[in-house]
């Protein structure tokens, strides 16, 4: 792909869609969530936790007529998770496992038929490139999934990225690739969606009420939560960090960790932005982990600070999400710095803004999908996502309802299953 074709096929996707601003979608979603409270306190199924996973969880469920009760503690959409900030990467060639591509052709279809059935622009086909050396996981996994699935990923030559992707400064000794189908997701847009579109369709969802407890009695389940007491017949528990606090039984599974995100101002504005420059990840031959980031979006659509967003893919430091260490180091801000000058040179010149969001990492850093061991498949959960599951929260909710619903799902979740760490 040329530069030229690069920048038509990104202006076309980007012009197609005429969008609310997202604090306009935000006040309209959260007059909905106030008008769809109700004095009810029996339902099908309850979902705790209404960010990624659990909006669209919610919506998969009230699409299929089914009387469903989403509580957030905070919020919608909220920054003291894992899955905010404008942007998320989406891509096929999944390097972590190859089992994730089949659910990640579904999570495609699921997000296009979502734009289409509301008229949003949620996915973003920028490309994107990955440099490394080859005998790093990023590039290794990558191509073992490229092949396995046919997936469409180009080799690039040291003149075609500085012709196509000229803000780079690669070493010579690092492998060039580009996976053309890649690009983001807007988290809060995509939450603020799926919440909206569940409401619609019959859902009911409370915002600012945590939950206390919940146990079984008899054939239900009774939720306490600071504003009330509910009962369902099936419970799914989507709740992100909090994940181990309605959950016990996975408190040693699931490590919660504080990861830094970077905004800065590059020194050329206009060769950064959406439409020009991709989405893009580096594995560093020094600090381990993974680099990468995204072109400069505009606020009030996409939601975030103004800037050039980059962030390190490595487990940070252990936290407790109801407590977290939101304090960013030096050390931190230097190490994404350190990425940025050796790599892009021209992509910093100050730095913007510096957040935090957090990782809830399994041992192996695969998901769990599952049903909760001990409770009769009445509750289900989906938990550890460890920094790389918000591209598949489309068909994450399409699973937990499978689950919930029909005791099973078509989809290859077989290796994520909950057992791997609870046992039997």
């Amino acid at each position: 792909m040329n530069r030229r074709s690069f920048i038509s096929q990104a202006a076309t996707i980007t012009a197609g869609t005429s969008l609310l601003p997202l604090s306009d979608l935000y006040a309209a979603v959260n007059k909905e969530v106030s008008s769809s409270a109700t004095q009810q306190n029996k339902y099908e199924v309850i979902v705790v936790g209404v960010g990624s996973m659990g909006s669209s969880t919610c919506y998969q469920l009230a699409k299929q007529g089914v009387k469903v009760l989403g509580l957030e503690q905070f919020d919608i959409p909220h920054d003291l998770g894992s899955h905010s900030g404008q942007s998320r990467i989406i891509r096929k060639a999944y390097f972590e496992h190859p089992d994730y591509v089949p659910l990640l052709e579904r999570a495609y279809s699921n997000w296009n038929a979502l734009e289409e059935e509301t008229g949003s622009s949620l996915y973003y086909k920028t490309g994107l490139v990955y440099f490394g050396k080859s005998t790093h996981p990023l590039i290794s996994g990558l191509r073992e999934s490229a092949q396995k699935y046919s997936i469409d990923v180009r080799d690039l030559s040291a003149n075609q990225t500085q012709i196509n992707y000229p803000n780079f400064k690669i070493p010579s000794n690092f492998e060039r690739l580009v996976e053309p189908d890649a690009g983001f997701v807007t988290p809060e847009r995509a939450i603020l969606v799926y919440t909206q579109q569940a409401i619609q369709l019959g859902a009911e969802i409370h915002t600012k009420e945590a939950v206390i407890e919940w146990k079984e009695e008899g054939q239900a389940i009774r939720v306490k939560t600071t504003k009330g007491e509910y009962t369902c017949e099936k419970l799914i528990l989507t709740s992100g960090p909090w994940a181990s606090k309605v959950m016990p039984t996975l408190s040693k599974s699931l490590k919660v960790t504080k990861q830094v995100v970077a905004w800065v101002n590059p020194k050329n504005w206009k060769a950064f932005e959406l439409g020009i420059f991709p989405c893009w990840t580096i594995a560093d031959d020094q600090i381990p982990g993974i680099f990468y980031g995204f072109p400069v979006l505009s606020p009030s659509e996409f939601g975030g600070p103004v800037g050039l967003k980059i962030a390190h893919h490595f487990q940070g430091e252990i936290t407790d999400p109801d407590q977290p260490n939101r304090g960013i180091s030096e050390e931190e801000e230097l190490r994404l710095r350190y990425a940025l000058t050796k790599y892009i040179p021209e992509g910093y010149h100050s730095t913007h803004v510096l957040k935090t969001c957090l990782y809830t990492n399994t041992p192996d850093e695969n998901f769990i999908l599952d049903f909760l061991p001990g409770h009769n498949q009445k509750v289900v959960l989906a938990a550890g996502f460890s920094g790389h599951g918000f591209k598949f929260a489309s068909v994450v909710g399409e699973i937990m309802a499978d689950l919930a619903l029909k005791g099973k799902s078509a989809l290859p979740i077989e290796f994520l299953s909950a057992t791997r760490f609870l046992g039997k």
